[in-house]
């Protein structure tokens, strides 16, 4: 499904993927509401701030479309009728271009992306005090989360991610486990 929207212009799935979105968003925001220090209902009254991972100038314009940004505006609409005050905002860029991510090794995944993303000029202030979270289409060893987080960088209050479908190789731990992260 997540390919028939991506890579062949289903565009009328945005809606269903959104509301998988929305499921994600709402389980990063139960755990990040677990973590010491936090309060439990204070965080369903703030505004919730959906930032795309943005995916390459060339692949948006051969698909005609940016899925991640259309899938992260589903979901906001499906939050928002849940009474939960959410938008999209697309704060990053990417900085320079970066190689296919296909059959990259975590490590390989992480060096191509590493300082590739940046905030937009000016951005930094549209998160300030607000709940940020990251969202992605496919989370496959989360280079791409992280590279945005970091890109981020101390502009947004609390920075969670969420992604549509996730999955890792057998063979490799993600890059939150490794000894060096």
């Amino acid at each position: 499904m997540l390919l028939a929207h991506k890579e062949r212009g289903a565009l009328r799935l945005a809606r269903p993927l959104g509301g998988l979105l929305a499921t994600a968003v709402r389980e990063a925001r139960i755990h990040a509401r677990r973590a010491p220090g936090k309060g439990v209902g204070e965080e369903q009254k703030r505004p919730l701030t959906l930032v795309p991972v943005p995916s390459a100038r060339l692949a948006v314009a051969g698909r005609g479309h940016d899925p991640v940004r259309r899938v992260a505006l589903a979901a906001a609409r499906e939050l928002r009728r849940e009474g939960l005050p959410a938008r999209v905002l697309t704060v990053l860029r990417q900085r320079r271009t970066v190689a296919d991510q296909a059959g990259l090794t975590a490590r390989e995944r992480a060096v191509n992306l590493s300082g590739a993303l940046e905030l937009v000029p000016g951005s930094a202030k549209l998160l300030t005090g607000e709940e940020t979270l990251l969202v992605d289409d496919v989370m496959t060893t989360g280079s791409s989360l992280a590279e945005a987080a970091r890109a981020l960088g101390e502009g947004a209050r609390t920075v969670s991610a969420a992604a549509v479908v996730a999955f890792r190789r057998k063979a490799e731990k993600p890059p939150w486990e490794t000894a060096d992260n």
